[in-house]
């Protein structure tokens, strides 16, 4: 595991501080509360917010909300329809998220990766996303907020609000994560990161066990 003085230091632009202040003002606006801190801080101190005494469930369903809003619904309803998760469709989405999610997650690239299609063929593309340390998961420290703030409402939202599947696939031993367009997410249960402990390392309120992170499934 990493230790906490090997931190990544980043230097927002002035459209990665555009996009930290709108998901900020929409977290505000859905959490009803304000934050004291700026910038990224801001950010992940209304995320902690949302956490405080709501379950799991409910803490990805007010993330589901700020997703949606971020999106006007015609536009939703016509990618939905009109747009079928082709092989050029998760490619391009796999593009840009290397590009509009640098402000939240950092550095990621490119990767090919296989799809196995419904008839058992399998496809070689070039849909997968690696993020080589996840900013989010580095600056919260916490494995349920990985989980039920970022992971379960941004594939659900992919899948079902857009109807491009999406699979992330959080590493947290190298803090790296790993996104694939086109491959629909397993049940929470049958992945690993469903028994992930508390990351020792970084987070401040630690369950000091091997038991899974209790910020998961509470």
């Amino acid at each position: 595991m990493m230790n906490k003085s090997e931190k990544t230091q980043y230097k927002d632009n002035v459209i990665d501080k555009l996009f930290i202040a709108l998901f900020s003002r929409k977290m505000a606006k859905a959490v009803g509360k304000s934050t004291n801190f700026k910038g990224y801080d801001g950010f992940v101190d209304l995320s902690q917010q949302i956490m405080k005494g709501r379950t799991a469930q409910q803490q990805q369903e007010l993330v589901a909300i700020v997703l949606k809003s971020l999106v006007p619904s015609p536009a939703l309803y016509l990618i939905r329809n009109l747009f079928s998760p082709t092989k050029w469709v998760c490619e391009s989405n796999a593009w840009f998220a290397t590009i509009l999610f640098e402000w939240l997650v950092g550095k990621s690239e490119i990767k090919e990766i296989e799809i196995v299609t419904e008839d058992n063929q399998i496809n070689r593309q070039k849909s997968g996303v690696k993020i080589k340390k996840c900013r989010y998961l580095e600056e919260s420290g916490c494995v349920g907020m990985c989980i039920n703030m970022c992971k379960l409402p941004t594939q659900k939202f992919f899948t079902e609000s857009f109807g491009i599947p999406l699979t992330m696939t959080p590493d947290f031993e190298d803090l790296s994560c790993e996104m694939i367009f086109g491959k629909y997410p397993p049940a929470l249960e049958t992945e690993e990161a469903s028994r992930q402990p508390c990351l020792q390392t970084y987070c401040p309120t630690a369950n000091i066990s091997s038991e899974p992170c209790p910020k998961i499934y509470q």
